[in-house]
């Protein structure tokens, strides 16, 4: 079939292959030998990058996290909780560190990003529970970290959309901590499949039916239990029934990429149930986009995730 992609985003200009997840942990590795290839990137000097470790929920290992602040002077500052993505069983807080110093300085917000942990050796709801666990002591660490904690948003790209999705899901089930807003970038959000642009684009780069599948099955691979109850609607979002009392959304799609009508029926779904949501679909995309920031596409995403984010963590909307 042919597809208008965007110029850039061809299948011959992609940079990254198809990802086998058949074995996770050996990708993993691959993935991380490259990584550490590259030099690290300078840290601007008008922003300050440091690691803490936050306790774990009931008992579970503690937490690795990421802090970026920029320089503020004295004063309290927006912040976004940040999931990387990776299909649940890939990525580190190293995947997104180029990205995420960029957006912070961009966004003049403190960033905390998440080292949760990854199927399938801690298959759902280990690195939810390990999301949940950051957003709580930010909130209850705010002055520590500079942040006002009226102003918090929760937010990340594929299957961080998903377990952004899904903590949106929990924290209001659990009565807090307050979400201003939850940025869902091309999320993951069914393990049904059954979407027509699942079954229609099977020829784009990226991803396919194949690799949702396995990403799924690594992910709910454990006990779908929270709470003591059934905690599927949490994992996969487009399960659950109710989605009133939820933050307003942002829902990033991209046109090419066989996720998009989940997304697009998600949105449908929130404004029904009365929740605010903000939809940008992207012509000529293909799932990965934003990690490509030398393209246009990508950097359009990125100045319309600050623009939206700054507008729903304004002092104004407290």
């Amino acid at each position: 079939m042919n597809h208008a992609y965007d110029p850039e985003l061809a299948p011959s200009r992609m940079p990254f292959a198809r990802l086998d997840l058949t074995d996770p942990i050996a990708t993993r590795n691959l993935l991380f030998e490259a990584q550490t290839a590259m030099p690290a990137p300078e840290v601007p000097a008008d922003l300050r990058v440091r690691d803490a470790v936050v306790p774990g929920r009931a008992g579970a290992p503690d937490v690795p996290v990421r802090v970026y602040t920029p320089a503020q002077g004295a004063r309290r500052l927006p912040a976004l909780l940040y999931i990387h993505g990776g299909s649940f069983v890939l990525g580190d807080l190293e995947m997104t560190h180029p990205l995420l110093m960029r957006l912070a300085l961009d966004l003049e917000a403190v960033i905390v990003a998440v080292d949760y942990r990854l199927a399938p050796e801690n298959p759902f709801p280990a690195g939810l529970e390990d999301c949940y666990a950051a957003l709580t002591w930010m909130a209850q660490n705010a002055a520590d970290i500079d942040v006002d904690p009226d102003r918090i948003a929760v937010g990340g790209d594929s299957s961080g959309g998903t377990m952004s999705a899904g903590l949106a899901l929990l924290t209001r089930d659990r009565g807090g901590p307050r979400i201003r807003l939850q940025y869902l970038g091309v999320p993951v959000l069914d393990d049904r499949l059954e979407s027509d642009s699942i079954r229609e684009l099977v020829d784009v780069p990226v991803l396919d039916r194949e690799i949702l599948e396995l990403t799924w099955r690594h992910y709910l691979s454990g006990s779908s239990t929270v709470d003591g109850e059934d905690g599927m609607s949490y994992a996969a979002p487009a399960r659950a029934e109710d989605l009133s009392a939820l933050p307003p959304a942002f829902i990033a799609v991209s046109e090419l990429d066989p996720l998009r009508d989940e997304a697009l029926d998600y949105a449908r779904r929130l404004m029904k149930a009365g929740v605010s949501v903000e939809l940008h679909l992207y012509a000529g995309t293909v799932h990965g986009t934003y990690l490509l920031a030398q393209t246009k596409a990508a950097q359009r995403m990125r100045a319309d995730l600050v623009q939206v984010l700054r507008r729903a963590l304004s002092p104004e909307r407290a």
